[in-house]
């Protein structure tokens, strides 16, 4: 199960009481006050960790509380602190505050960690209450209770590029010709349930990360279908890949489609749909597409767009697209080369 948005709750550890204690020792007269101060409480930390892909994890366990600190002790015996609580989480998780909205940590790079729930400081014990006035206090303080809050984590995949479409457009298996990664592939709609990624080998020094996004369809941005959970997947992506559905039998018009899409893209966020896009016409091994093709051909030359022409069956303009891929990908400033 892919699961890439819950709530979490988090407390730090409380921090140990101080002791009230006094020395009492055969030859040592007046030995006066002699608690130790109570240990701190643990923190939680979350930490980004390439090897997880999904915040399954999270959804059978939803509560977490730290290590509280240990109790102070006679003999200036200070209170062990609690151990800190790591919690890890896929690269491209954002932390949120889930009542307050505040953004606590964009975990984007491997071992990147953020405090989500501070622990407590530890109490005083009585020998810190000492005095010229009160040589025998008989006074500590309690530990405090350790910060706690709902959190609202949401994973956005870091891919280079995202491979959008209409279900059934060919997207999966497009990914599963350009890279090792092995997607669900049928002939029904929303056979895509959950992203997929693969890494691209460009040549012997450069790769780029593409991922397969569930289907969109008209409406997504409002609910419709399932490509609203999956719109954020796209945020991070650095070009789109728009494919476009060729095959004669459809009575959609491939021109609309591509202009379905965009709207969704714009009514999600209007940067996503001013980023840097390859439209790709899926399916041209089939027979009779000639006329669609070139109508899509033409409009994309009107709108400045690159455009090719492929089979993921034949493996017909696969080539020429990864070439132009990795151009626009060079252009960026975060272009990714010897991974």
């Amino acid at each position: 199960m892919f699961v890439d948005e819950i709530d979490v709750f988090v407390k730090g550890g409380d921090g140990g009481a101080g002791c009230v204690s006094f020395r009492r020792e055969a030859y040592v007269p007046r030995g006066g006050p002699d608690g130790g101060d109570g240990g701190d409480g643990g923190s939680i930390f979350l930490e980004a960790d390439p090897a997880i892909t999904t915040l399954l994890d999270f959804h059978y366990q939803r509560h977490y509380t730290a290590e509280r600190g240990q109790h102070g002790k006679g003999s200036t015996k200070h209170g062990a602190s609690g151990e800190d609580t790591i919690l890890r989480v896929p690269l491209g998780t954002v932390v949120s505050d889930r009542d307050t909205g505040e953004q606590l940590g964009d975990l984007t790079s491997g071992a990147q960690r953020v405090m989500v729930a501070r622990g407590a400081r530890g109490g005083r014990g009585n020998a810190r209450f000492v005095s010229s006035t009160n040589r025998a206090p008989r006074r500590a303080d309690l530990g405090r209770p350790g910060e706690e809050r709902w959190i609202h984590l949401e994973l956005k995949l870091l891919a280079d590029v995202g491979v959008i479409g209409f279900p059934n457009a060919g997207k999966s298996t497009l990914v599963s010709r350009l890279s090792a990664a092995k997607p669900k592939i049928a002939d029904y709609p929303f056979t895509t349930l959950q992203p997929t990624l693969g890494i691209v080998r460009v040549d012997e020094d450069r790769t780029f990360v593409i991922a397969d996004l569930p289907g969109l369809i008209a409406g997504a941005a409002e609910g419709k279908g399932l490509g609203i959970r999956f719109l954020r997947h796209t945020e991070r992506t650095r070009v789109l890949v728009h494919l476009v559905d060729l095959d004669p039998g459809l009575e959609r018009d491939p021109v609309e489609d591509w202009r379905a899409i965009q709207r969704e893209l714009a009514e999600y966020s209007a940067e996503l749909a001013a980023r840097p896009q390859i439209v790709a016409g899926s399916k041209a091994e089939l027979p009779d597409t000639a006329a669609r093709r070139a109508a899509l051909e033409r409009f994309c030359r009107a709108e400045g767009l690159p455009f090719h022409a492929i089979s993921s069956v034949t493996g017909l303009g696969l080539p020429e697209l990864v070439r132009d891929i990795s151009m626009l990908l060079a252009k960026g400033t975060w272009a990714r080369a010897g991974r």
